[in-house]
């Protein structure tokens, strides 16, 4: 019974060896696979594409950078006075677009955005003009014409695309200070008419057509006149859009307009001539076939002839 019992002991112990060497196996096996897959990836970084290029072959011992600006000479690169003026340009650009994005709707870009679209336009005068900097320096070449996308000349052009389309000039005096008199008056004009509007909105909309008429008509009366002198710009044109939209869709308001009563009376006339003209000169011939009267030569001369044929 002893040796029966020491040899199952024994065996015990020998199925426990193979399992341990079978773990270690395993875990060993792990190990490689996971430092393969390491090797795989990090063959795979852009680092190390670059270094096995067959193109470029860094040196043994130098440091591998991905970036490509190396130093320049000091007289290829931009001067620090011109590097100051394109910081100031940038928070000047981002000023203005982020004016003209708050500004989108309504739109007020003319109203609201002429103060930094005017310091926008200041900067870039001074990067585009001949006029020398410290040290007798322009910045023109350097910032405007050195590459071929010429950045900072086409993000200017953008956004004076914008206000020239936009026809902000119309409403900003000169030297972008404030606005003109005749935006201000129609400003006013407006608010008015929007007062009116307010007043009766949430009553009989037959009060608001009849006690804001005048004052919407005087709008429309100074909008017709703008349009024609070219006083005016897309914040003008928007609001009298959004005031007539109230009047006509929302309250449901009309007024006759007094000028169209002239204009039928002379389309009527004018109609109507052509048939006056002809029955008139009809009339007119008529009266002379009947007023027609053959002269006293004629039938004495016809008698005559008649006795001369008798005779013969």
């Amino acid at each position: 019974m002893s040796l029966s019992k020491n040899s199952s002991f024994l065996v015990v112990l020998l199925l426990l060896d193979i399992y341990a060497l079978v773990s270690r196996g395993e875990v060993n096996s792990t190990a490689t696979d996971s430092a393969d897959a390491m090797k795989q990836t990090a063959s795979f970084s852009p680092a190390a594409v670059v270094v096995n290029s067959p193109v470029f072959k860094p040196g043994v011992d130098s440091v591998f950078s991905l970036n490509l600006r190396s130093s320049f000479p000091e007289d290829l690169e931009t001067s620090e006075y011109c590097s100051e003026l394109l910081q100031i340009f940038g928070l000047k650009y981002v000023a203005y677009v982020d004016c003209l994005v708050t500004a989108a709707r309504p739109v007020q870009v003319c109203q609201k955005c002429f103060s930094s679209y005017g310091s926008l336009a200041e900067t870039y005068v001074n990067i585009s003009s001949d006029q020398m900097g410290p040290g007798n320096e322009s910045c023109r070449d350097s910032l405007l014409r050195s590459d071929r996308l010429m950045l900072v000349y086409l993000l200017y052009s953008n956004m004076e695309d914008i206000w020239r389309k936009s026809q902000c000039y119309q409403c900003i005096t000169k030297g972008f200070e404030s606005l003109t008199n005749d935006t201000l008056y129609f400003m006013d004009k407006v608010n008015q008419t929007i007062a009116c509007f307010k007043k009766y909105q949430q009553g009989n909309h037959t009060e608001l057509c009849k006690d804001c008429k005048n004052t919407y008509r005087g709008l429309n009366e100074l909008y017709s006149r703008m349009e024609t002198n070219q006083t005016m710009c897309i914040d003008i044109e928007d609001e009298m859009n959004m005031t007539r939209r109230l009047w006509s869709k929302n309250f449901n308001c009309s007024f006759p307009r007094e000028e169209t009563v002239p204009v039928i009376a002379v389309s009527s006339f004018m109609l109507f001539l052509p048939i006056i003209f002809y029955l008139s000169s009809f009339l007119h011939s008529e009266q002379k076939k009947r007023k027609l009267i053959h002269p006293k030569r004629a039938k004495s001369y016809t008698s005559l002839m008649n006795i001369q044929t008798k005779l013969s």
